[in-house]
């Protein structure tokens, strides 16, 4: 995507409106306040808005509706509560590290929950910039609740003014995260790929993906609308989403032997001609994104069809001229990328004419239910907060580093009188997050971020005198860090940073130069405290977490591939939505593996323990699901192409390597089973029994047959069976070899732990 077309797409994205809509949203009680000569009532009404903007987060309406409705009751009996606790130096410790402990545990219900925490903890600690006595307590409350009432009436006025403007951005964003994909799909195809690192960020793709289908799903098959698609816009929303989805997943099953093919067709220029038309078509899907975002529908590109029909023409030559009897498995791999090639064309220009929103389509069309199972609820029970309050819940050990790096951070407040130490709570608040990566990046983002930010508002302050432009100027900078808050929190900082110097100039005209050195203090002083609570403080490393990871990735393998594989060897009907979930398990199991993994990387090398293997597992569970889906594919068409009961004992071996995996990790090695390969290698033979007489025809010049038909059919699923076997195998030497590397870590630690048992092993020795 050139820049031009990144403008266009960042401008018009969700992003953008999302920080023009808040910056809006928080201001606007300031503005009008104002104007009647009451600003710092409007200031605090604003302050109640930027809490309750916190738990706006994206999703169904109802959704939205209820987390700003609860924050704004929390936000408003929090102010209450810890003016009270001022009363006592004691008492507000005390309060202050409860709070801290409790909104944090709220992430137990999800992200909207844990916003939600997150927005009382700030007006806690933003509260204790002014302290209040008697009846100012509670009309600053009601100002708050106020404020936070406004903003929620606001954003849901502008849903209903522009219902369908945020999912349609989504879905721009989530059809153009498909194109990234078959793009680094298409890097397979170039002359001496990176494996390593194409497998790595389609691995991150993956993970973006699945979150945005995760949201789309819960946008759409939770918004009643659009659930009874009442509405064309609706219907066609709901349409071009599956046709995007189905898109993606036809994708995922073009995964090939990549080196055997460069080996063989490196030389013909054949393989880098897909590079291109796979290049081309994600081109093609850029422009879909750019159509929907900007409600300007996109036509399809008549050079992708002469493209593909070029690369049909070259393949069939290529065919006539050098297929042999001893290439001819590879010519069938190459045929099948041509087929996916123009069925991937054919979705594509569905999706550039449903740009237009002109096609007809009846209601229950789109057959939305087949979806509705990628939709998941939120367990809101109470025993889910009870049952996490112990060490063994990453969750309960984030909130008591929170609460003690809270109470450090008061007492050091207090120690050193530093104005209650608000700011050095609110840097705590703002960088300790449950993974030590993601504080480590944060931390790093923040200090960089401030202190680069308070020199550019310096400098602003200095040679600007014009309150106008200052005020703009702020509005600005404020609007930039909005729109920047969920992708890239160092440039939020950096532009959040510049906007509060000049909120602090109108504050605070004639001390700003003593205030922003005491901010840069604070924050040092606020990440060094989050630094050590994240490091020191009962921290969750991912080396214990990360087998639960990958048992859930085993166990979901082992029933998707059960549910697609038997298809294949009897005569059951087709369950399309047990499919459609069983997947949807898989790919966010593999979300949860990479991004845990993803974690590991960035932590401490004497905490990576297990790393490599963890990294091979990442990966060839990667490739399992690329086998599976292309089975799933299958399934779809209208005739199965293969069907046997000798799969059947196939099928069993297999999932005895899932099997004998997940004992692995659990620790039940007795209860281990002998897988046998016998029924794979009959099959095998079977298949090279029709090669053997594909040979014999293609010697004779025969290349158009009932059995080269055959052929194609079976060895395109038995060749799926075959991987899938294979890379159950590997995923059972790497588990093997996972436990092994850990067991002999656990040994180590151990003597390490306890020097009276390493002397005795020592002296056993000697």
């Amino acid at each position: 995507m050139n820049y031009s077309k990144k403008y266009i797409n960042f401008i018009n994205g969700r992003y953008a409106s999302e920080g023009v809509r808040i910056t809006a949203g928080i201001l606007f009680p300031s503005f009008i306040m104002n104007f009647y000569g009451l600003l710092p009532i409007g200031i605090i009404m604003s302050l109640g808005s930027l809490c309750v903007s916190a738990a706006d987060t994206p999703g169904a309406v109802r959704h939205r509706v209820n987390g700003m409705l609860a924050c704004c009751i929390l936000v408003t009996l929090m102010s209450v509560i810890i003016y009270y606790a001022t009363v006592n130096i004691f008492l507000l410790g005390v309060v202050i590290a409860l709070s801290g402990f409790f909104f944090s545990m709220l992430t137990v219900y999800g992200n909207r929950s844990s916003a939600v925490g997150i927005a009382a903890l700030l007006i806690m600690i933003l509260s204790l910039q002014t302290p209040l006595t008697g009846k100012e307590i509670w009309l600053y409350a009601g100002y708050i609740l106020t404020g936070g009432i406004w903003y929620m009436l606001y954003s849901l006025a502008l849903y209903r003014f522009r219902p369908y403007k945020f999912i349609q951005q989504v879905l721009a964003d989530y059809v153009n995260d498909v194109a990234a994909y078959l793009k680094l799909r298409g890097d397979f195809y170039a002359i001496n790929p990176d494996y390593e690192n194409i497998n790595s960020r389609l691995l991150q793709q993956q993970t973006s993906i699945q979150a945005q289908q995760q949201m789309l799903s819960d946008l759409l098959f939770n918004t009643r609308t659009i659930v009874k698609e009442s509405t064309h816009t609706g219907r066609v929303l709901v349409k071009i989403y599956l046709e995007a989805a189905e898109l993606y997943e036809s994708v995922m099953t073009t995964y090939q032997q990549y080196q055997l093919l460069h080996k063989h067709f490196d030389a013909t220029g054949i393989l880098q001609e897909y590079h291109d038309i796979i290049y081309f078509l994600a081109a093609e899907m850029e422009e879909i994104s750019i159509a929907i975002k900007t409600g300007i529908s996109s036509a399809p590109a008549k050079e992708a069809e002469n493209l593909i029909l070029k690369a049909r023409a070259d393949f069939e030559i290529l065919r006539q001229d050098f297929m042999k009897g001893e290439n001819v498995e590879n010519f069938v791999s190459l045929g099948r990328i041509v087929n996916n090639l123009e069925d991937m064309l054919d979705k594509i220009n569905q999706l550039h004419l449903y740009t237009t929103f002109e096609v007809s389509l009846k209601k229950g069309v789109t057959k939305s239910s087949i979806y509705k199972g990628w939709v998941s609820s939120t367990d809101m029970r109470p025993s889910l907060f009870f049952n996490n309050l112990n060490l063994q819940s990453n969750v309960f050990r984030h909130s008591l580093r929170v609460a003690l790096a809270l109470l450090a951070g008061y007492i050091i407040a207090v120690i050193f009188k530093v104005d209650k130490g608000y700011w050095i709570l609110l840097t705590i608040v703002v960088i300790l997050k449950p993974a030590y990566s993601l504080s480590k990046s944060r931390n790093y983002d923040r200090l960089i971020g401030t202190a680069l930010g308070v020199g550019i508002g310096l400098l602003i302050i200095l040679f600007i005198k014009n309150d106008t432009i200052l005020l703009i100027m702020m509005i600005l900078f404020m609007a930039g860090s909005y729109m920047f808050i969920r992708t890239n929190y160092f440039m939020s900082v950096l532009l959040m940073t510049p906007y509060l110097i000049i909120f602090f100039h109108y504050l605070y005209p004639g001390a700003l130069q003593a205030i922003m050195v005491e901010r840069i203090i604070d924050t040092a002083i606020g990440s060094v405290i989050a630094f050590i609570a994240s490091l020191f403080l009962i921290p969750a490393w991912e080396r214990n977490t990360i087998k639960s990871y990958m048992l859930k990735m085993l166990e979901v393998n082992d029933i998707y591939y059960h549910s697609v594989a038997l298809h294949f060897c009897t005569e059951l009907p087709l369950d399309e939505q047990k499919i459609k979930k069983d997947k949807r398990e898989v790919l966010v199991a593999l979300a949860n593996l990479s991004d845990a993994f993803s974690r590991m990387l960035s932590e401490p090398k004497r905490f990576r323990h297990g790393v490599k293997n963890v990294d091979q597992f990442v990966v060839i569970n990667q490739t399992l699901i690329s086998h599976i889906t292309t089975l799933s594919y299958f399934l779809q068409t209208t005739l199965i192409p293969f069907r046997s009961s000798a799969l059947l004992p196939v099928i069993h071996n297999t999932q005895i390597y899932f099997h004998n995996a997940m004992r692995l990790l659990t620790g039940d090695a007795h209860e281990f089973q002998k897988p046998e390969n016998v029924a794979l290698k009959r099959l095998n033979e079977m298949v090279t029994e029709l090669l053997e007489k594909r040979k014999i025809e293609i010697e004779a010049g025969l290349l158009e047959t009932a059995l080269k038909k055959q052929l194609v059919e079976t060895k395109s699923v038995t060749d799926q069976f075959n991987y899938i076997f294979s890379d159950a195998t590997v995923i059972y030497k790497v588990c093997s070899e996972h436990e092994a590397e850990m067991n002999n870590t656990n040994q180590k630690d151990s003597l390490l732990r306890n020097p009276l048992e390493t002397l005795l092993k020592i002296k056993e020795h000697l």
